[in-house]
């Protein structure tokens, strides 16, 4: 089946569907029980992600279930700095650790182990040819400045106070952990599409935590160099950004750092989007995870909201982060149901 004719890949590229797409953010994992039955026999997180036959597994799961518009691929972010050289492993209810942490640490000295990646092109390649004709497949990475919050204080952080520190502290230093992301992510994002991908979105989760002139400098010049870069090595891979938190600095970063789609946060009026940002623009998003928890008619007044507010523009549904685990699987269903009628 040709990209012109799914769904999804027709929307990311300015087109006209007939129907929305619609994927979720982390609809492969916690909600569903296949997946926690999946995770229970297999052990830790890590091991899931780098096990390509369990990976590719859990990215199927809610294509089945479901038949979303797109299967995202099962990862982490935190894979790249794994590739970068530093230890990673996920601490039972206390997520991710990566050692050394760099704010004690230099870049220099880590060894880049880039068959980190391997397994993951592996994954790639099982799940696209197990895939549906109609889904297009998504891959993805963290976005540097994200990516560089974990990797300065070797932990995740509300406030992500280390790294901004640092970056005020030794801009020099930080900058050079921002290049090695963004040079490691080019290469990974292209190695996704050569394995199958058919688009990919950079997450920029922590975006939010930054002043004007610091989310210029670390979020919207470096996801500029990406989509530069991986855009001359495949042209016509569309890419999406998600600079979660980002409110009025969307359009900067929709006019700059040349995404062929913008995903928004629950935090955003869809109203503002359409009016504000680019009007040939795709737009995805934004349901807030907890109106998908809440179902009923709560679900679908926020639904029918952000349907009418993006009718005239190409528009993928989505959430506004991530699906959250205690999500009653009748409620994605009632979702679809809404989406699609």
């Amino acid at each position: 089946m040709s990209g012109s004719t799914k769904p999804l890949l027709k929307a990311m590229n300015g087109g006209n569907p007939g129907k929305t797409p619609v994927w979720l953010m982390r609809q492969a994992g916690r909600y569903l029980p296949e997946y926690r039955a999946l995770r229970a026999e297999k052990g830790g997180f890590l091991d899931l992600v780098y096990d390509s036959d369990a990976a590719a597994e859990v990215t199927l799961q809610p294509i089945r279930r479901f038949g979303f518009d797109g299967a995202i691929l099962f990862s982490d972010i935190l894979i790249v700095p794994h590739a970068l050289g530093q230890g990673l492993r996920f601490e039972a209810g206390e997520g991710p650790r990566l050692s050394p942490p760099l704010v004690d640490a230099s870049l220099a000295s880590l060894e880049v182990v880039p068959g980190r990646l391997e397994p993951i092109y592996r994954t790639v390649e099982k799940v696209k040819a197990a895939l549906p004709a109609e889904t297009t497949f998504l891959g993805f990475a963290g976005s540097p400045w994200t990516v560089a919050t974990y990797m300065v204080a070797g932990q995740g952080s509300r406030e992500q106070a280390e790294a901004r520190r640092y970056a005020y502290r030794d801009p020099e230093a930080f900058a050079a952990i921002i290049d090695a992301v963004a040079d490691m992510t080019v290469d990974y994002l292209s190695g996704q599409v050569r394995a199958g991908v058919e688009a990919v979105q950079l997450f920029d989760s922590w975006a939010g935590s930054l002043s004007p002139d610091q989310f210029e400098q670390w979020v919207i010049a470096p996801s500029a160099r990406i989509v530069s870069s991986f855009r001359a090595r495949h042209p016509d891979v569309p890419v999406i950004g998600f600079p979660k938190g980002a409110g009025g600095k969307l359009i900067a970063y929709a006019r700059e750092t040349g995404v062929d789609v913008i995903g928004i946060d629950e935090t955003v009026g869809p109203e503002w989007a359409a009016r504000n940002l680019p009007s040939d623009l795709p737009v995805q998003g934004n349901l807030d995870p907890l109106a998908l928890i809440a179902g009923g008619k709560a679900l679908e007044k926020a639904v029918q909201r952000i349907i009418s507010a993006f009718e005239d523009r190409p528009h993928i549904f989505n959430l506004g982060h991530g699906i959250l685990p205690d999500t009653p699987i009748a409620h994605v269903e009632q979702l679809l149901e809404l989406v699609r009628q």
